[in-house]
């Protein structure tokens, strides 16, 4: 491991506060966060008292079920999938800005119940120090809920999970963000199954491609792609082109556009940057 002195006293910090508990239930998406925190949790307590659980639904890639599954797998850890119903929930379908509080509302909910059947006296989920910059409804939650977040008290950065990450063996240490599906609808949309499904059958039509950097965002008929450096060139060879608009077509959506501004985080809650067509912006002979 870095051998920086503050890393490693950032670490203890986050064991310490772990082994106040008799046993912890961690919250595991597929990214790398939620997983080293699961790692240090069995270091702090052994696994045998600590599950690793995981939501799914249709804001869920089934991608990130697997590196869930594949990361507690590793760590020799219990794991647990289970079923959320945030689309069940008005405020959440709304998308008013606060959509995040109301998913993860029934996360912990779910969550709690589990947590309290197994007798595990707590709850933690990844939240960093880099979280702490944007606008986070979820981690609003967190606190009405209760949820400890041992790595963001122990002032645990994205770098410093990335380099802990990497020592643990925690083989999605270098996974780019992956928020959920939901996050590709602007903000004042109704999130809805359908919309749902088309983002995720269009982003998996660019990583069958090749793509490894990459959104899609939902404008109605439009897919808006926001795509990485190498991604931006690639898009650039008419073959490659010529792929992406047709299986991002069959996902659902009428045109296909390039964000010039290209991959970033929160693009979907602001105004789409500047585009360039990669479709026809009118169908032949209009």
């Amino acid at each position: 491991m870095n051998d920086s002195t503050g890393l490693i006293e950032k670490k203890r910090k986050a064991i310490s506060l772990l082994r106040k508990h008799r046993g912890v239930l961690v919250a595991l998406s597929g990214g790398v966060d939620s997983a080293t925190l699961l790692a240090i949790a069995c270091e702090a307590l052994g696994n045998e008292n600590v599950l690793a659980v995981t939501g799914r639904s249709e804001s869920v890639t089934d991608e990130e079920i697997s590196d869930a599954a594949s990361v507690a797998g590793g760590l020799h850890v219990r794991h647990e999938i289970v079923e959320t119903r945030e689309l069940d929930r008005p405020a959440y379908r709304a998308n008013a800005g606060d959509r995040c509080f109301h998913c993860r509302s029934e996360l912990f909910t779910v969550l709690a119940e589990i947590a309290s059947s197994r007798g595990l006296d707590a709850i933690a989920y990844g939240a960093i120090v880099d979280d702490l910059g944007d606008d986070r409804p979820g981690m609003d939650a967190a606190r009405q809920f209760g949820i400890i977040a041992p790595l963001l008290e122990a002032g645990i950065s994205k770098s410093d999970v990335r380099v802990l990450a990497n020592s643990l063996n925690v083989h999605v240490h270098d996974k780019p963000a992956s928020p959920c599906l939901a996050s590709r609808i602007p903000v004042g949309v109704e999130v809805t199954p359908e919309r749902l499904g088309q983002v995720r059958r269009a982003e998996a039509a660019l990583r069958d491609v090749g793509f490894s950097i990459y959104r899609v965002r939902h404008h109605g008929e439009i897919a808006r792609l926001e795509l990485g450096e190498l991604e931006s060139r690639r898009i650039e060879d008419p073959r490659v082109r010529e792929r992406v608009v047709a299986a991002v077509k069959r996902a659902g959506f009428r045109f296909v556009v390039v964000d010039l501004e290209g991959y970033r985080l929160g693009g979907a809650s602001s105004a789409a940057g500047a585009l360039y067509s990669i479709a026809p912006a009118r169908e032949s002979g209009q």
